[in-house]
């Protein structure tokens, strides 16, 4: 049986290192709003049950910090001759494909760490809700590029040209 989507040819590319931080400062900032939750429950409520809780968030933490490098360079794109491919994941891999004729909105999204480091978010809305792609962590000349350069594609393509 043929393979129909050959991953393995093409022109990956990833997103900045720099979205790492970004990673990292969601992780810490969820894990210490988490951790102060349990240490109510332990402390103010009285669960005895609550010193498990505050440690499963803290290993949880951990382990979302040291997994957060890989699950950054996980992250990719490509640009086809008709779609835009994307992935992300290390366990649970998906891809999208998303045709560059079907997106109705191309958008670009800066957080306060993002914009702090010089990164935006690049999203793409289609007809179809379940077809919606952030490609985060872009440099924001590279997303303003990428999204001037998606738009031209997506209106050539729905003129049929």
């Amino acid at each position: 049986m043929p393979n129909r989507l050959d991953l393995s040819i093409g022109d990956w590319r990833r997103v900045s290192p720099k979205y790492v931080v970004v990673v990292i400062v969601g992780a810490v900032v969820s894990g210490v709003i988490a951790a102060a939750a349990a240490t109510f429950f332990w402390l103010v409520v009285r669960w005895d049950w609550g010193w498990a809780l505050l440690a499963a968030v803290v290993v949880a933490t951990v382990i979302g910090l040291v997994i957060a490098p890989r699950r950054a360079r996980s992250i990719g794109y490509m640009m086809r001759e008709d779609d835009l491919l994307f992935r992300r994941g290390i366990m649970f891999q998906r891809f999208v494909s998303v045709p560059y004729g079907r997106m109705q909105l191309i958008d670009i999204n800066r957080g306060p760490v993002g914009r702090a480091l010089g990164l935006a978010d690049l999203k793409f809305v289609t007809a179809a809700a379940s077809t919606g792609v952030v490609i985060p962590g872009l440099k924001e000349a590279d997303a303003a590029e990428l999204r001037d350069r998606l738009v031209e594609l997506a209106e050539s393509r729905r003129a049929g040209l």
